[in-house]
């Protein structure tokens, strides 16, 4: 129970690996949670003009999750580590984005570190959920909506790819969780506000508004 334990903390210990702001105090940039949508994420770095610095937040974040579910598996058989740990130390490592103690419990969506996670489970799965994403970015230019359509397709990719078990499961919770932090894109979605990869708004580097007490 101990090495299990162990795993798990470790793979949410890589998940918090905060790579947004770390990139951005690398190359001397704002602090993304400081601009834009103020999410500590790709995305958002993207809007401080760094197409770099987006690429090595994104790389990073994906990174995070294969490496915590692939150090599991290594070690698997020297620790009598079982099939459901490897799984929620997936979990972890996708919970530590979302929730890292680094950050006071305030991260990114997840979307990368989803992706790395779902590679480590199955390559072929996590390939294909990439390729829905890229599509449907690639058609609407909605980062947004490519991870939406993406979460929904991870559980039925899961189930093939996988078939019935924990690992299912984890993918479902992770959509689930996914969809739950796109909560207010889908609104702005079904708005018409949604901004698209590209677009040049003048607001969009500009602090964020902290409301007075």
């Amino acid at each position: 129970m101990t090495a299990q334990l162990i795993a798990i903390t470790l793979g949410y210990f890589i998940g918090a690996i905060p790579f947004a702001v770390v990139v951005s105090r690398a190359m001397r940039l704002p602090d993304p949670r400081t601009y834009g949508s103020s999410n500590p994420g790709a995305t958002n770095v993207l809007r401080s003009g760094s197409k770099v610095a987006a690429i090595l937040t994104l790389l990073g974040d994906a990174v995070k999750g294969w490496v915590a579910v692939v150090l599991a598996q290594h070690f698997a058989p020297q620790f009598g580590l079982d099939a459901t740990t490897l799984a929620l130390v997936g979990l972890a490592a996708f919970l530590g984005h979302l929730f890292p103690v680094w950050l006071g419990f305030k991260g990114g969506k997840g979307v990368a570190t989803a992706a790395g996670v779902l590679i480590a489970f199955n390559g072929w799965l996590g390939l294909a959920t990439i390729g829905v994403w890229l599509a449907v970015v690639a058609l609407s230019r909605y980062s947004s909506l490519g991870a939406l359509v993406a979460a929904v397709f991870a559980p039925i990719g899961a189930g093939y790819f996988l078939g019935s078990g924990i690992a299912l499961v984890v993918v479902i919770l992770m959509s689930a969780l996914l969809i739950w932090r796109h909560a207010a894109n889908i609104r702005k979605l079904a708005n018409g506000e949604e901004s698209r990869i590209g677009d040049k708004k003048k607001a969009a580097f500009e602090p964020v508004d902290v409301p007075r007490q």
